[in-house]
């Protein structure tokens, strides 16, 4: 579960989880679910020991950004090609966007 925190509240996942467990994670008004998991215990455990889901995919972007850095494309058809080259763009933008929230939040 992606941490939430109300306007000077600061971190208080740990008080609602009583009340999650007895609600099967329904606790509010407005309640967003994340997908449905084989596992939940399981996934909520690997996101808090392990990495959030936006960590798990950045991580996945860095490894196959050097994949294809060690790979010839040239025989590539152009479908394959556009593909990888919307990937390397769309990776581009989110680290420009990280790196602006890092400027904005010194």
């Amino acid at each position: 579960m992606p941490d939430f925190y109300m306007p000077l509240s600061g971190p208080v996942n740990q008080a609602f989880q009583y009340w999650t467990k007895m609600t099967m994670g329904q606790v509010g008004l407005i309640n967003i679910n994340m997908g449905k998991s084989s596992d939940p215990a399981l996934e909520q455990k690997i996101i808090e020991d392990v990495g959030s889901y936006g960590r798990q995919i950045g991580q996945l972007s860095d490894a196959l950004l050097a994949v294809l850095q060690h790979m010839k494309t040239d025989t590539w058809d152009a479908e394959s090609k556009e593909a990888v080259e919307a990937f390397r763009l769309q990776v581009k933008e989110v680290a420009k966007l990280k790196e602006r929230h890092h400027r904005a939040s010194q």
